[in-house]
């Protein structure tokens, strides 16, 4: 039986790529086309995710994170597929973009179950050449043309170090094989030195798809595309470097190097993007900080050895920015009809903040305490305390009342245990039941992380009541243009590789 299932990881890329090939040899069954292919990938990944269920000793290849990925990407696939056809109505340029909305699809999906780095690398390269034409759907629109053209060599410079990554593992231990890459990586006490190196490079070219700092500007700047790109790029693509840093953890935990650069990197991006996204008020601009933001935190997570909550954090993320954005529209139509109806109200008030100073280690106690909870009284494996304090951070706002209020929200903290509770048992799935690899956090590592996301809170309390003051700051201008790191880096790449328009 688990031979005939062999092959079922591979059917959700198989049927895009034949669905892209109908649509090169069939234009005009373009919709129906990509409607079948997203729907028949969506319910083949279903029987894959359930296969991995049944056969629970992981026979099954990428074994793991694989079946939620591949269950992820087909669902994403079928719901922007299919608000891709509303949204390009009356566009030309159609059959082009569902050509490379499938391709890319196709790319994606061999990235999550391939059992081969090789493949792998292959693949994500691939996922950036079709996102690239997706990018340029408008191909008379300078700025369209120039952000992708800064996508493209962020992408070449990773896929650069990947490959270099790939010729150090496979002198050092003769093999491509992930399984195997990850098993010489948990014999020996210490990596050998180019697999040592190869941790690093597989690091830093994770960290350049991901957009973190500084090569994040493209990340912000590619609002030029149609929606459903905007949507597919956030909510899939751009989550693509924490899913390989998962299929890869133990090499990674191994070099402390590797781990060094996503935590200072990872947690420096989280931060400064969570602020400028504060002061942004497009929606589509904040929710690619957000995303700059999310991107940071995940790779911070991989980084502290915490790849279960890099998963939740991936499905969450994916599964929320697929939601904010292909709605982005609607949203503003909204906000606009009940700003006619209600006038905003300028908040200016400086009270002091006792309410939300207290809601982070109140928060941290429910969260930790959560955690012990179940530990001893059911067997559920043991929550790392920075896990618990991380989580804290980020659902500490539900605590949070208006300035008058009391000081802590009551249905914020049934909220914020519930949340709790919802971490604790994806903890257990993902050690216990598909044995996602976790790895005790480096203390020096978790300890600097938390500064940085307590500092990061502090940021957002103080820019919460102070609004007005902090405005008329030069600092805020400051984190408005994120430093100016991207302006640098543009000015840098485009002296070195010009960009040409029509």
């Amino acid at each position: 039986m688990l031979g005939l299932l062999d092959g079922l990881p591979w059917v959700p890329s198989g049927t895009y790529l034949l669905g892209a090939l109908w649509v090169a040899a069939f234009p005009a069954q373009g919709w129906p086309a990509l409607s079948a292919a997203t729907r028949f990938a969506l319910g083949a990944a279903l029987v894959y995710c359930a296969a991995a269920v049944v056969f629970a000793d992981r026979s099954l290849p990428g074994a793991g994170a694989a079946p939620i990925m591949a269950l992820l990407i087909a669902f994403l696939g079928w719901i922007i597929g299919a608000y891709s056809r509303r949204y390009l109505r009356g566009e030309t340029g159609q059959v082009r973009f569902m050509m490379a909305f499938l391709a890319t699809l196709a790319a994606v999906s061999v990235v999550a179950v391939s059992a081969n780095l090789g493949v792998l690398i292959a693949a994500w390269a691939a996922s950036s050449v079709g996102l690239h034409q997706l990018l340029t759907f408008y191909r008379e629109r300078p700025a369209a043309i120039i952000v992708a053209h800064k996508k493209f060599l962020t992408s070449r410079l990773a896929e650069i170090l990947l490959v270099s990554a790939a010729i150090l593992l496979y002198l050092e231990w003769g093999t491509l094989e992930i399984a195997a890459i990850t098993a010489h990586a948990q014999a020996g006490v210490t990596l050998p030195p180019m697999a040592g190196a190869a941790a690093v490079l597989i690091s830093a070219a994770v960290l350049i798809k991901c957009a973190q700092l500084p090569l994040h500007g493209w990340l912000i700047q590619v609002m030029e595309a149609p929606t459903p790109v905007s949507a597919l790029l956030h909510a899939g693509v751009v989550n693509l470097g924490g899913y390989v840093l998962i299929r890869l953890a133990p090499l990674i935990a191994a070099s402390t190097a590797a781990q060094t650069l996503l935590v200072i990197v990872g947690g420096l991006t989280a931060v400064l993007a969570g602020l400028v996204m504060l002061t942004r008020i497009t929606i589509k601009v904040r929710l690619a900080w957000s995303t700059c933001s999310q991107m940071g935190f995940m790779v911070l997570e991989c980084g502290l050895g915490l790849y279960d909550l890099a998963l939740l954090h991936l499905v969450a993320h994916a599964l929320y920015k697929a939601y904010a954005f292909l709605p982005a529209g609607e949203a503003v139509r909204e906000g606009l009809a009940r700003r006619l109806i209600t006038p905003a109200v300028s908040d200016t008030t400086f009270q002091m903040p006792w309410g939300p100073l207290l809601a982070l280690p109140i928060a941290w106690v429910l969260a930790a305490g959560s955690a012990v909870l179940w530990h001893h009284a059911f067997g559920l494996p043991q929550v790392p305390w920075i896990a618990t304090a991380l989580l804290a951070c980020g659902l500490a706002t539900l605590l949070w009342t208006p300035a008058g209020g009391s000081l802590i929200n009551g249905k914020g903290v049934l909220a914020l245990l519930a949340g709790a509770q919802l971490y604790i048992g994806w903890h257990w799935v993902m050690t216990e039941a598909l044995g996602v690899a976790t790895f005790p956090p480096d203390f020096i590592l978790a300890c600097v992380s938390l500064l940085l996301f307590v500092a990061l809170y502090v940021a957002q309390i103080a820019l919460s009541i102070r609004r007005p003051a902090a405005a008329a700051s030069p600092f805020y201008d400051w984190i408005y243009a994120g430093l100016y790191l991207d302006e640098r880096f543009t000015r840098l790449t485009f002296r070195l590789w010009p960009v040409r328009t029509l």
